[in-house]
């Protein structure tokens, strides 16, 4: 789970700083932040969680799904530039979860 935490961060502080000009984050995307934090601690998946595409329970309010959909599609084709290691443990366990 602390991957998902470690990815989720850098995803967001990407977004923030190229998107909002924030150092280290703006209000809205520290918000985002904590509260994408309390819904991984209270994941029913526990350390066995899938990646977010593949989890079969949406867990986000409909608002910051939206807002964490953003940042992933801005942020997702970047972290292979800026953070090449959380992205491959990433893709990684993606390939892992749909091939189980």
């Amino acid at each position: 789970m602390n991957h998902e935490r470690k990815t989720i961060a850098a995803m967001i502080r990407l977004h923030c700083r190229r998107r909002h000009g924030g150092r280290p984050f703006c209000e809205p995307c520290r918000e985002l932040l904590a509260y994408a934090d309390s819904r991984l601690a209270a994941c029913r998946y526990g350390d066995d969680k899938p990646t977010c595409r593949q989890c079969p329970t949406h867990c986000y309010r409909n608002d910051m799904r939206d807002k964490i959909t953003e940042v992933m599609r801005y942020a997702g084709p970047r972290m292979m530039l800026y953070h090449p290691v959380i992205a491959l443990r990433h893709l990684l366990r993606e390939r892992k979860g749909s091939s189980g």
